[in-house]
């Protein structure tokens, strides 16, 4: 469990700059892919079920002004920086683990 500070920058403007918080990569993972959905849910309204597939996730995500992540080293006491690229790499392993996953 590492700490990790989501950091989205929407639009170009700063004003649009937010951060979350989470207890470890895996659970910030799933925030981005919450801030998505949320995404979705304000341009369809009037849809009761939305799906979507990884590939218009990373599009969104491309779409974004900015986004990173900094994560907690335990070892040298320092948060280290990531950006979109690390991003969609881990959403892409925790979402194969899922589908993959005997549970789901």
């Amino acid at each position: 469990m590492s700490h990790t500070i989501l950091l989205v920058q929407p639009g170009a403007r700063a004003e649009t700059r937010t951060y979350c918080d989470y207890e470890s990569v895996n659970e910030c993972m799933e925030g981005v892919c919450k801030i998505y959905e949320e995404h979705l849910k304000r341009r369809n309204p009037n849809t009761p079920t939305i799906t979507y597939d990884i590939s218009q996730l990373f599009d969104f995500i491309d779409t974004l002004m900015d986004i990173s992540c900094m994560v907690y080293q335990k070892s040298t006491n320092t948060y280290a920086p990531y950006n979109k690229d690390w991003i969609k790499e881990k959403i892409y392993v925790l979402l194969r683990q899922a589908a993959f996953s005997p549970n789901a």
